[in-house]
């Protein structure tokens, strides 16, 4: 899969998920990741128990509301959403602005002392000049993504107005197409009703066709009205594009949705288009529902059906029979059903939502390895049919490599490499990834590899060590390795990975 050619469906930058314990201590289960997600890829990842795997998966679906970083979902717009924080931002860009300069003066000082350092004195200050970069970074990001070059301009005021109109304009759109969803719903549970007596509900649909009618009329004029207040956004720019900055911050515009900044009804509302499906099978279903009524609860929660219309049983039956379920389950409870049939309920409930995106969260570590491989055909044809994202998480190289376009390695709440499937296994660059590989045992009779152990416990991530956290264990750490965090960088072609002493031998 060649990256550079796919639409990224999530960015995922400098995320950390830190759980407080109290008297100023933290679990770091995620501790600073950045990924891209592509639309339609499996995104494999992998490591040891404990090292944040299932709290990533959950922090990028905002089960967990994240402790700092961005994720960036494009698969809606910011005039579809309309969210709160991106009037907030245009409120307050005159500030932001101020803060962003104060920040890039602060950096600078910072830098020119820092260059006066000796190498030894510059070692030790590495990680806390990366901090004051990643601040100014934050906060130009913060303004340069909702005003890209508008930036440059003395006076923000004349651009925050035409903001204000178009978050006006958007906001009314969004109003009447929820309307417009409403009455789809009605129109759709009518024609479904007069296919046994259409003379019956003959007025009653054309009446909700005439209202469906103007709406969508109505529809047509807000987006036109929208994009007339947006093409008079691009017509101010002209005043700056001589500024020789204004390309610069103009290309970091971005129109996805930071789901960190959601609030929580706004997180609801997208709910539909990110799912997650749990890895235990028994305690992840209601045992006091039955099976139509657990794939159902989430399609009559966001109003894709009215509740029990014969229309949703129907929609309901052909979710099952994609997921492999007989149509005489639908009335039965999850105690009598085996652990692979209760996986195949929960992607059903999953999937029941026409979602873009799915954390499949270690969906099948409690299975026997003869249902596994089931599950895993059923997720990989169902991707393929539905268009899906997936983010797979496990701890089993060996499955991970078999579903996943490409397999991200995490250790201890960071991501240390990152590559296309094949590539990895073929090319471990970081001594972690070489460690997990040499520790998968072979029935191959010609494989002569003898089994590696990974020596050490994974460190405590209330008090990770500091610099490089596999340091600990890692047999080529140097002292460069106890002191400076590695930075995250591509190696080869989509090969990225955070470590100050490459294993080139596998170049």
């Amino acid at each position: 899969m060649q990256s550079e050619n796919k639409k990224i469906l999530l960015k995922i930058t400098d995320l950390k998920q830190w759980f407080p314990l109290g008297k100023g201590q933290y679990v770091k289960a995620n501790d600073g990741i950045t990924i891209n997600i592509y639309e339609g890829e499996t995104f494999g990842l992998v490591g040891e128990s404990g090292c944040g795997k299932s709290t990533l998966g959950r922090t990028i679906l905002q089960v967990y509301k994240q402790t700092d970083g961005r994720t960036v979902y494009y698969g809606r717009s910011i005039d579809e959403v309309a969210p709160k924080y991106y009037e907030k931002t245009v409120k307050n860009l005159p500030k932001l602005k101020k803060r962003m300069e104060t920040l890039q003066e602060k950096l600078k000082a910072y830098k020119e002392n820092y260059d006066k350092l000796s190498e030894e004195e510059k070692l030790a200050k590495t990680d806390e000049l990366r901090k004051y970069e990643k601040e100014a970074n934050d906060a130009l990001i913060d303004i340069a993504s909702v005003a890209g070059g508008f930036i440059v301009a003395d006076d923000l005021r004349p651009v925050q107005e035409q903001y204000y109109k178009i978050i006006g304009s958007s906001r009314k759109l969004k109003k009447t197409e929820e309307k417009i969803q409403d009455i789809e719903v009605k129109l759709a549970d009518l024609e479904y009703k007069a296919r046994d007596d259409e003379s019956k509900y003959s007025s009653k649909i054309e009446a909700v066709k005439k209202q469906l009618d103007g709406l969508n009329r109505n529809k047509e004029g807000d987006l036109s009205e929208l994009n007339e207040e947006h093409a008079k956004l691009e017509e101010m720019k002209n005043t700056y594009r001589s500024n020789k900055d204004f390309e610069r911050y103009e290309a970091l515009l971005d129109d996805g949705i930071d789901l960190a900044r959601l609030t929580t009804e706004e997180m609801r509302k997208l709910r539909k288009d990110l799912q997650l499906i749990f890895q235990d099978p028994y305690s992840s279903l209601n045992p006091r529902m039955s099976v139509g009524q657990i794939i159902g609860e989430g399609m009559f929660s966001h109003n894709m059906f009215k509740k029990n219309s014969p229309r949703m049983q129907e929609e309901i039956l052909k979710v099952m029979d994609n997921c492999g379920l007989a149509p005489y389950f639908i009335h039965r409870y999850p105690h009598q059903f085996s652990g692979g049939q209760r996986q195949r309920i929960g992607i059903a409930r999953s999937l029941a939502m026409n979602p873009t995106f799915v954390v499949c969260d270690e969906a099948v570590s409690a299975l026997d390895v003869s249902i596994q491989s089931q599950i895993i055909n059923l997720l990989s044809d169902l991707k393929e049919s539905q268009n899906l994202t997936y983010l797979f998480i496990t701890h089993d190289l060996s499955v991970v490599k078999y579903i996943s376009d490409r397999i991200g390695v995490m250790y201890l709440g960071n991501m240390v490499e990152l590559a296309e499937s094949q590539e990895l296994f073929d090319h471990p660059l970081h001594p972690y990834t070489e460690a997990l590989l040499g520790a998968i045992p072979t029935t191959d009779a010609g494989q002569t590899k003898e089994l590696q152990i990974l020596e050490g416990d994974i460190p405590s991530p209330v008090n990770p060590p500091k610099g490089c956290k596999f340091h600990t264990r890692c047999k080529y750490a140097t002292e460069k390795c106890k002191m400076v965090t590695p930075e995250w960088q591509e190696v080869r072609p989509n090969h990225f990975i955070a470590c100050h002493h490459i294993l080139e031998k596998n170049m």
